[in-house]
Order: C-alpha cells, then structure tokens, then sequence
C-alpha cells in the first residue's frame, strides 16, 4: 500500500508550546479584566439599554409654542396657555423673572424651569435680538486696512 508523504504541521513542535502560553496569558488576562469590570456581579453595560443621560433641553420663552411650554418642569398646558396669553397681551417677556407675572407660576415653580430656559439678551415685538451695546459684525477700522 502506498501512502502519501506526511507533511509538515502547520506549526513547528517548538513553537506550540510558546503559542499555547501566550493563549494561556490572554485568557488568564480577559478573566482578570471580567472580574475587575464587575462581570461576575453583573456590573458589565447592558447593550440591549442605553445609559441614561442627561435629557436636559432649553427653550426661548418668547418663541415657544404651548407644546414646549408643557414640557417645562412644573408646568402642563393649562399654565403653558397662560403664559402663551400673557405674551399676546404684554408682549415678549424681557427678562425670566417677569414670568411670575403669568398666573400659576410662583418662585418654587420658576426655579424649576429656569435651568431650561435660555436667557433673554432683549426683546421687540418680533421676538429677542442683539444686545444694542453688542458690537457692529464686520472689521473695525484698523482691521479694514491691509499693513
């Protein structure tokens, strides 16, 4: 019977066993890290969730409609149309605190929404600009000439 000639392993004998031990390392090493992450108490992160972040949003009071007002904290939109009213009657408001003239809203209320409102730099009737002492867009004199 003829047999084919044996070939080689695909890895020298003298290699295996440097090769088993650096596997041997890893492992060990992946198991010290589960451990340390907190794998055996079910600390790891849950993919299937994400972490809750923070879901912080802010809004312009002189812009929003009675669907974002509701959204503020203490608010719903019984009090998201007040305030909604009190800005059709007396325009835009011209600083945060003026919200405690809109019936329902009290300090202890506005100090809830006041971290998601945005500040208030100057009101028209068409809504909040530029501060009129902010400076012109555009290069000033010393800008414009080339040196």
């Amino acid at each position: 019977m003829n047999h084919p000639p044996r070939s080689s392993p695909p890895l020298p004998a003298r290699s295996q066993p440097v090769i088993a031990l650096a596997l041997a390392t890893c492992l060990a090493a992946g198991t010290v890290w589960l451990v340390a992450a907190g794998g055996l108490s079910g600390n790891l992160v849950h993919h299937d969730s994400a972490p809750r972040g923070d879901q912080r949003f802010t809004l312009d009071v002189n812009a929003a409609d009675e669907v974002e007002l509701s959204q503020l904290p203490g608010l719903g939109p019984a009090t998201a149309r007040r305030i909604l009213d009190h800005r059709r009657q007396h325009g835009p408001f011209t600083t945060i605190d003026a919200l405690l003239d809109v019936p329902g809203i009290g300090p202890a209320t506005l100090d809830a929404m006041r971290p998601h409102l945005r500040p208030i730099l100057g009101a028209s009737p068409a809504g909040p600009t530029a501060r009129p002492d902010a400076p012109a867009a555009g290069p000033g004199p010393e800008e414009a000439s080339p040196r």
